[in-house]
């Protein structure tokens, strides 16, 4: 269809309306494509910085979990120390118990001692 040799006056506006429709088509395919490949690539980077975000947040957690970790041994190696402290403590304490009885036995014999009359005194 063409305004050439054999064709009405009247085909060539249907030729032109049909061009028109066929570029307009075309263009509205070219612009879906292209809004096709925006989103795709908006998609990609939005699942990108998903996995930076992902890993900048297990770093964190696990870091977080480290610190944990260091705290309780901390604090089970406190408590350790302190019961090792008790420990000392009660068996000291039991120590100088059993050194203060004999102390209190040897003052008591010797009190005793020096009540009993002796020949040296010169009685």
């Amino acid at each position: 269809m063409g305004s050439s040799a054999g064709a009405g006056s009247g085909e060539f506006h249907v030729y032109r309306h049909l061009r028109r429709r066929e570029y307009q088509r075309q263009d509205f395919m070219d612009a879906m494509a292209e809004k096709q490949k925006l989103d795709e690539e908006y998609q990609k980077k939005l699942e990108k910085n998903k996995m930076i975000a992902e890993e900048q947040t297990a770093k964190r957690r696990r870091k977080r979990q480290k610190l944990k970790e260091k705290k309780m041994l901390a604090k089970k190696s406190k408590l350790e120390q302190k019961k090792q402290q008790e420990e000392s403590d009660q068996s000291q304490e039991q120590q100088t118990s059993e050194e203060e009885d004999e102390d209190t036995k040897e003052e008591e014999e010797k009190e005793e001692d020096a009540e009993d009359p002796s020949f040296v005194m010169g009685r």
